[in-house]
């Protein structure tokens, strides 16, 4: 049975504070539905409308756990800030996880964006997208083996190497979280794939379809062919008892989410095959176990239009 686009879900970030174990299940409970990944936000904490503080687990030792208990499931950050952690470190890390996980790692790196969380953990916030650029090169090179001398502006490292590498030759793919000019300008020579959050885009397929043409053509301008590129996109879907989803960035609000019947769930996902997205990330609401078989009954839909 061949699935039109791959499916997969967002564990919850700032929605709710989530006991591990109720995670961990979660995460059994996708893959055992036939779900094709499973996503982990990288956030430190929010502030939210209503005064209060929330922050989620830790993304790399969320993974690293999560690998241990799942068998077939593709795992990732979506995304990590390549600002939380010194370039060398996040490849060990990630080389860590995608070893534990059996190759199973996308590694999803973006520049990061609320600048809370940076001031609170006393982390810099300051030339986002040049210390991205300079971070993102050396984690490349690292995880594909390379061992690296290097003096920068922000990191120096000498005769860095990642012992033990990765799963598999080659290096786990990576994947970046912005559709920025300067951020594609910057990765889509070396990626496995892009993504753009829902808000972004509008959170429908024909709101989506100039968005893929714009990352197209960008990357035709730095030399990669388009077809080679995975593009993906987190979608937000209302599952039945979804009541809104808590938001950590207030440009969320004001978009529907998609929702319906099982059908007509797949039907609104099966869409963004049309225009060119091979991959879906899953925002439910509610995030919760059940909500996860839901998505499972429209797994089903959506294998069976392909017929």
């Amino acid at each position: 049975m061949v699935r039109p686009l791959h499916i997969g879900v967002q564990l919850p970030e700032v929605e709710r504070r989530v006991p591990w174990p109720e995670l961990l299940s979660m995460a059994r409970t996708a893959e055992a539905v036939g779900l094709d990944s499973l996503w982990v936000g990288d956030h430190l904490l929010y502030d939210l409308p209503d005064g209060s503080v929330r922050g989620p687990w830790e993304v790399w030792t969320s993974l690293s756990a999560l690998a241990a208990a799942t068998e077939r499931i593709t795992i990732g950050p979506l995304v990590a800030s390549l600002g939380f952690h010194d370039p060398a470190m996040l490849a060990k890390m990630a080389a860590t996880v995608d070893a534990v996980s059996g190759g199973r790692l996308v590694v999803g790196v973006g520049a990061g964006w609320n600048e809370r969380e940076y001031r609170a953990f006393g982390l810099p916030f300051d030339h986002r997208v040049d210390r991205f650029e300079e971070s993102f090169h050396l984690v490349r090179r690292l995880l594909a083996s390379e061992t690296v001398t290097h003096a920068g502006r922000f990191s120096t490292l000498d005769r860095c190497v990642i012992d033990p590498p990765a799963a598999w030759p080659g290096a786990p793919p990576l994947m970046v979280g912005s559709i920025g000019p300067r951020m594609l300008g910057i990765t889509l020579p070396h990626v496995w794939g892009w993504n753009v959050w829902w808000s972004q885009f509008g959170n429908t397929a024909a709101d989506l379809a100039p968005v893929v043409d714009a990352v197209n053509r960008r990357a035709v301008d730095v030399g990669r062919d388009p077809s080679t590129l995975v593009a993906t996109a987190a979608v937000y879907v209302q599952a039945p008892g979804g009541r809104g989803r808590a938001m950590g960035d207030l440009a969320d609000e004001g978009i529907a989410p998609i929702r319906g019947t099982a059908s007509e769930v797949a039907a609104a996902l099966a869409a963004f095959a049309e225009v060119g997205v091979h991959h879906l990330q899953v925002v439910l609401d509610p995030i919760t176990e059940a909500a996860i078989e839901w998505l499972g009954e429209v797994l089903v839909a959506l294998d069976a239009s392909a017929h």
